[in-house]
């Protein structure tokens, strides 16, 4: 089976490191890079890291607001369709990339397979729940991550071709953790010098559209991450880079430490060696849950109820008297379970794949 495979954005990077590898052994996977995310640090590090196959395509958008994006990854990934005729498209997440592949395909009549399928927030406020939506709605296949998200998709009367598959970024924990342990880790700053790590600290990562696009949420995140006990890490994405150096420096912020944009690799060293995680990434405080790591999520609704079990992750309004008041919850990792899978993501998807190609 020839499978298209949409990815653009550092998340869905990490989950095509654990899955293409497994899927080339059974089908012709062709893969096409939207450009997303377009520099070093965000996309071309995670191919080398994580020996991704190299991109069949790379159509090189990013920037824009988002109807612009969409639009135009819609437009090329049409012709590449047409040009290649996959049997199978497979899409990740919740991007503009994953819904713009998603309507490609469907137009053309291909079937698309929906990886993290069923995931909801219950606003449309958040622009990636438009993305999962209509993504689930016109998909074929559906493998979720939790059982959870097969009860969301029930709700919304999506029953059909529904799979627990459970999650690849758990597979890639697991996969890369003992690595991790053994690689030295270089943090930079803006002016490209090697930042020196303390030996305690937190980890914070913001790059959500709503904690990010104007000052008052990132200012709130900021405050409270630079009263803590220990420095804060804070890798910042390049669009974030100017609002979060102007506010440190207007605050006179001392104990957070911005540095660019780090690899998978890094990232989840970092996670394993902080003292806690604030973070607004889906992914990110699923790598927490798996790391025995407590998590304070700013974000309004949640997105994986699973890891709020015994306080282990926690939301939290862009607020820093909130986020402080949980990170002082003390979490119960006894209450944890395993409700992710069993690490074996990758090769049930192949399989529950390879079952649909002779149906």
């Amino acid at each position: 089976m020839k499978i298209a495979t949409i990815i653009g954005a550092r998340p869905q990077f990490i989950k095509a490191a654990m899955l293409s590898r497994k899927l080339r052994d059974e089908h012709d996977e062709l893969l096409i890079h939207t450009g997303q995310h377009y520099d070093y640090n965000m996309s071309e590090l995670f191919f080398s890291e994580l020996s991704i196959p190299k991109p069949d395509y790379n159509l090189g958008i990013s920037g824009g607001n988002h109807g612009k994006m969409t639009g135009a990854m819609l437009a090329n990934l049409e012709d590449v369709f047409i040009d290649t005729k996959p049997d199978i498209v497979l899409v990740y997440g919740d991007t503009n990339s994953t819904l713009a592949g998603a309507l490609a395909a469907v137009k053309l009549h291909i079937p698309v397979c929906h990886i993290e399928a069923g995931v909801r927030m219950h606003t449309l406020h958040n622009p990636e729940e438009v993305n999962r939506i209509l993504t689930d709605r016109i998909s074929t296949l559906l493998m979720c991550c939790t059982e959870s998200s097969i009860a969301e998709l029930a709700k919304e009367g999506i029953t059909e071709n529904v799979h627990f598959a459970g999650d690849l970024m758990y597979d890639a924990t697991i996969y890369y953790q003992q690595r991790v342990n053994h690689m030295k880790h270089t943090l930079t700053n803006f002016d490209g010098n090697t930042v020196t790590l303390p030996q305690k600290f937190y980890y914070l990562t913001c790059h959500r559209q709503e904690n990010t696009e104007t000052d008052r949420p990132l200012f709130e995140i900021l405050t409270a991450m630079n009263s803590l006990d220990y420095p804060t890490i804070y890798p910042v994405h390049p669009r974030t880079k100017e609002r979060a150096t102007r506010i440190l420096s207007e605050y006179k912020f001392r104990n957070v430490l911005l540095v660019d944009p780090v690899g998978y690799l890094t990232s989840l060293w970092l996670v394993s060696e902080a003292l806690k995680v604030v973070t607004d990434s889906g992914g990110l405080q699923r790598e927490a849950w798996f790391l025995d790591k407590q998590c304070i999520t700013i974000l309004d609704h949640v997105v994986w109820p699973e890891t709020m079990r015994g306080n282990v992750n926690q939301i939290s309004a862009a607020e820093s008297s909130e986020i402080l008041a949980k990170l002082n919850v003390k979490p119960d990792f006894s209450k944890k379970g395993s409700p992710f899978g069993d690490g074996n993501a990758a090769n049930k998807i192949v399989l529950l794949l390879s079952q649909y190609s002779t149906s």
